[in-house]
């Protein structure tokens, strides 16, 4: 199969703009990674499942060196994400989690992560994303999750069933923390909302609990920041940055988490890019759109030249600065 001839990126910014096959998968990995590259996308945000790269199957191995040779020849960079709804469970959503009350569940989400720590060395790629998961039905998080890292750490005080979570949620990433040191790739924890780890604060408290491991690093997604956040999604890019691993990018709503096409919510986007920009990150901007994969097409073809045009509102000399 040939490709059209990659565009480049307008306007003097550095940012690097992705698209994530969890918004293709309706579409062969190949023809996902071809028709990326022919729109132009800098890179793809590869979440591992069964109707691309599946991570348990038993040429894995063999299929990611297959892979990471397109990638190649397509000139993409990639980011593995790990947000596939079924891949371990066909009944539960996102299950067995970090979180799950048997070790063995537990165990079987770690043994996940490290498989997609070393696909993602053998991809070449920037970061392995991930989320914490959501507190068991008999172990139910407070309604309004802390904003504060005080408050993180008092709500964790005052609940001793999320204190037991946190702490499985903290030796759980203890293994995969270690296969990403010896592999060199980060691990980027997202802030989910409706999850344990639905906030900055959150992941500032999980920091501590570790003791602030060199590989971990944050998944910043901006439409989680317009949804929750209590700072906007600018100042959440100015906060994060020296955490920053990887970052996901849609529209959204105040208090309404449903990822939405660019132009459908309520962010002013130019002010994000440009502190995206002034952080000096280098890695994907991965526009993550899950659930308009049945016009997945169509709304990667819409969103990269939304995102140049609010790319070219930088103004000239804000790339590359730090905050």
């Amino acid at each position: 199969m040939t490709t059209a001839p990659r565009l480049t990126n307008p306007g003097p910014h550095p940012l690097r703009f992705g698209y994530g096959t969890n918004g293709l998968a309706d579409l062969r990995l190949d023809d996902a990674l071809a028709l990326l590259a022919d729109l132009g996308y800098d890179g793809v945000g590869l979440t591992l499942d069964h109707m691309h790269l599946d991570p348990l199957a038993p040429d894995v191995a063999a299929r990611t060196r297959k892979v990471a040779r397109r990638l190649d020849t397509l000139g993409l960079g990639v980011t593995v994400e790990t947000g596939a709804r079924y891949v371990l469970d066909p009944r539960r959503k996102h299950g067995p989690s970090l979180l799950d009350p048997d070790p063995a569940d537990r165990a079987r989400r770690v043994d996940l992560l490290i498989r997609a720590v070393r696909i993602a060395a053998d991809l070449g790629a920037h970061a392995v994303h991930c989320f914490s998961g959501v507190l068991p039905a008999d172990r139910a998080a407070t309604a309004n999750p802390p904003n504060t890292a005080e408050a993180a750490n008092a709500a964790a005080m005052a609940n001793p069933a999320e204190d037991i979570a946190w702490k499985h949620l903290a030796e759980a990433l203890t293994p995969v923390l270690d296969a990403a040191t010896h592999a060199g790739i980060p691990l980027a924890v997202e802030p989910e909302p409706g999850h344990l780890l639905a906030t900055l604060a959150d992941f500032h408290h999980l920091r501590r609990l570790l003791g602030d491991p060199p590989a971990l690093g944050l998944t910043l997604d901006i439409g989680h920041c317009q949804c929750l956040e209590p700072l906007p999604p600018a100042d959440c890019v100015r906060a994060a940055a020296p955490w920053l691993r990887h970052v996901q990018i849609e529209d959204m709503r105040r208090g309404h988490h449903e990822h939405l096409p660019f132009g459908d919510g309520e962010i002013d986007f130019p002010p994000v890019l440009e502190a995206l920009a002034a952080t000096g990150y280098q890695a994907l901007t991965v526009v993550e759109l899950p659930r308009h994969s049945h016009a997945g097409p169509h709304f990667a073809a819409q969103s990269l030249p939304f995102l140049h045009r609010a790319a070219r509102a930088i103004p000239a000399g804000a790339e590359g600065s730090t905050p």
